[in-house]
């Protein structure tokens, strides 16, 4: 797979490292999309999400792996960058550590986890393809 610097153009690469709103897209079972907006981060190879095992997305991820991340430019919203791939991991977050540093991220900060804590994973996402305007 090539390097995420080879597919996200250098002129959108900022976007991921905001702490910026962005929408999730994935596939239901019906093969309709559902969108939703989302806490990110970037770790340099991946996207990374905070969810829940009860959650809609996350049955939709299980039944379809597909998933899609779209960004805004906060400084100009006629530029965005979207990004494209599968999830590739879902790791266990029962004490809501992740869901904690990206509240902190996203201005809220507290180090106190959510009530639904021990439904808590973290969705890892590839990057494999990204368009932009």
């Amino acid at each position: 797979m090539p390097f995420v610097d080879d597919i996200v153009p250098a002129a959108r690469r900022h976007l991921l490292d905001q702490p910026v709103y962005a929408h999730l897209g994935t596939i239901r079972p019906g093969d309709t999309v559902q969108v939703n907006p989302m806490w990110f981060e970037f770790d340099g190879e991946h996207v990374r999400f905070t969810h829940t095992t009860y959650r809609q997305k996350y049955r939709n991820l299980q039944h379809n792996p597909s998933m899609s991340l779209s960004i805004v430019d906060p400084e100009n919203p006629f530029h965005y960058l979207e990004v494209a791939g599968r999830l590739v991991e879902v790791i266990p977050d029962p004490e809501g550590a992740f869901y904690v540093r990206l509240q902190n991220r996203y201005g809220n900060p507290s180090p106190t986890p959510p009530r639904d804590k021990a439904d808590r994973v973290i969705l890892v996402m590839s990057i494999e393809r990204a368009t932009t305007q």
